[in-house]
Parts: structure tokens; C-alpha cells; sequence
């Protein structure tokens, strides 16, 4: 599928029913689009099986209460109208988005509480997100901004409004023939890319920053997991950025990036090694069982 995204053959579900993809559409005046009230999952579909589809169903909901707002679906109730979407489209391999928001209704200022809550769910056959990186390595940029406290923003939930300054350090990062940014948190550590999670590895072992200001992601968890299962010890801790120097592999987490090799971040260099590719074949494998 290519094109515009708002100009495609297929089918998407919209507020219960299944509608022409074109006819997807909502009011300008929809509160979500002047007020970041708006949450959304980012899944792939393997051989018709969407991966941790439940757990990315779960996370949508409790996303939304973290926003002041209930979805009017279970997680169980999502996870069919998922499974309808991909068969509908004929999809097995596919990337799909779930996105609930404050929609318009009598409330069009800061406070929505009467606004109806709506709910979409799209898929769409997408490939590597970073292109030849998973060969090659990703180039990653510096951002200048950095992951806000949890003291200002609910960091831990997917919300479209943290997103904001992921669009503008990938953009200056693209400006730069980078794949993407690496973010600094408010204290100055080690964060993440502006839509995946980072790991690294020094002397055989796994450092890879604490998720205490961003999105524990669900591929990060897996990842972790996996390596843990393999005997390899993985630290979760704050990492200072004169440490990447020290660090010999790198690679990115996440849904879109799955698991993708590091080779540069600045003027860091990081070999795509053994251990990065065992890891990124594992996760492949496991994600089509």
C-alpha cells in the first residue's frame, strides 16, 4: 500500500463500524486536535497474529486514564476490532494503529469532560522503519530537546502530546542525513530515540537507561527479557552521555524499529557485533512463532 495516508484503498474502523478508508474523517473543531487529548498503540502483525496485542490493548486504556478520560471498549472488545481490521484489509503481516481521543461535542476549550471519547483502529503493510539500518547500523543526531520530568507531563502514557518534540529532533536529525534523534532527559542522562528505547552493550553486559521519565516501551520489556533468559546481565540505570564513548554496540527497541543496530550517535561509533544481531534474530523469531 503507498500514497497518501488519507487517500488508500481499504477499510478502517471508526466509533463501531467498519467505514471506506477515505471516509475516515473527523470535525476540525475535534478537541484531540487542539488539545493533545489523544492516545494511540503502535502494533505489528506477524502471520496474522498481532504481537502482545493484549498487552497493547491494556496500555491504550490505562494511556487514557492517565489522560483524564475512559475509552468505552474493553481491552478484549479492542483487541477484536483489531483482528477485525486486519482481516477485512487481508492482512498477515502489517503494522496497526489504535487511537482513541476527546472528540468534538459541547465543550471547545481546555476542559472536554462532555465530549464523547472516540475510537479508531487502521493497518497498513509497512517494512523496516529505518530503512537499511538493520544492516548497516542507524545514524543518530543529538537532540536539543530533552524528556520533560514526571512532574509536568503524564510521561508514561502513549500520548500524541509527548510526541511534539520527538517530530521536530527527527525532523533536524533527517535535516542532518541522520535516522533519528537521541534524547537527553531533564537531568541530563540518557533517554531515548524519539520513538524507540536504546540499549548498549560494554564488556559482554547490557546497560540500557532507567525508564523512569519515558515510556517503558513493550518491545524494551521483551528485549530484556530475552536477554535475561540467555544469561546475559542487563543493567537498567541512569546513564551519563560521556559514557557512550565507552560502549562498544548499540541498538534501538520498539514496535516500528523492532530491534535495530546503533552504528553512530554524533560523533560515537558502535560496531553492529554479535551479540546485537543475536538479539535482533531472536526477537525476529520469537515474534513469528
Amino acid at each position: 500500500m503507498e500514497g497518501a495516508y488519507d487517500d488508500r484503498d481499504g477499510k478502517i474502523w471508526l466509533d463501531g463500524q467498519l467505514v471506506e478508508w477515505r471516509d475516515a474523517k473527523v470535525h476540525v473543531l475535534t478537541h484531540a486536535l487542539h488539545y493533545a487529548s489523544s492516545v494511540f498503540e503502535g502494533e505489528r502483525a506477524y502471520n496474522g497474529k498481532i504481537f502482545l496485542g493484549h498487552a497493547h490493548s491494556e496500555r491504550l486504556i490505562a494511556s487514557a486514564q492517565s489522560l483524564d478520560f475512559e475509552i468505552p471498549y474493553t481491552a478484549d472488545e479492542i483487541d477484536a476490532i483489531k483482528d477485525e481490521v486486519l482481516k477485512v484489509n487481508g492482512f498477515t503481516n502489517a503494522y496497526v494503529r489504535a487511537v482513541a481521543w476527546r472528540g468534538a461535542g459541547p465543550d471547545m476549550g481546555v476542559a472536554s469532560s462532555r465530549n464523547p471519547v472516540q475510537l479508531a483502529v487502521a493497518a497498513w503493510e509497512w517494512g523496516n522503519y529505518y530503512g537499511d539500518a538493520k544492516t548497516k547500523g542507524a545514524k543518530l543526531d543529538i537532540a536539543k530537546w530533552k524528556r520533560p520530568s514526571p512532574e509536568t507531563i503524564p510521561v508514561h502514557a502513549k500520548a500524541a502530546g509527548l510526541y511534539m518534540i520527538c517530530t521536530m529532533s527527527k525532523h533536524a536529525a533527517e535535516a542532518k542525513g541522520c535516522s533519528d534523534a537521541l534524547f537527553m532527559d531533564y537531568r541530563g542522562y540518557v533517554a531515548e530515540a524519539t520513538g524507540a528505547n536504546i540499549f548498549f552493550v560494554k564488556d559482554g553486559e547490557v546497560h540500557t537507561p532507567l525508564a523512569d521519565c519515558f515510556l517503558n516501551g513493550l518491545t524494551r520489556q521483551t528485549v530484556i527479557r530475552l536477554l535475561k533468559e540467555k544469561g546475559i546481565t542487563v543493567h537498567e540505570r541512569h546513564i551519563m552521555p560521556e559514557e557512550l564513548e565507552s560502549f562498544e554496540q548499540c541498538w534501538l527497541t520498539g514496535t516500528a524499529a523492532e530491534v535495530t543496530p546503533v552504528g553512530q550517535i554524533g560523533d560515537y561509533s558502535f560496531e553492529v557485533g554479535a551479540l546485537t544481531l543475536d538479539i535482533a534474530e531472536t526477537y525476529e523469531t520469537l515474534v513469528r512463532s
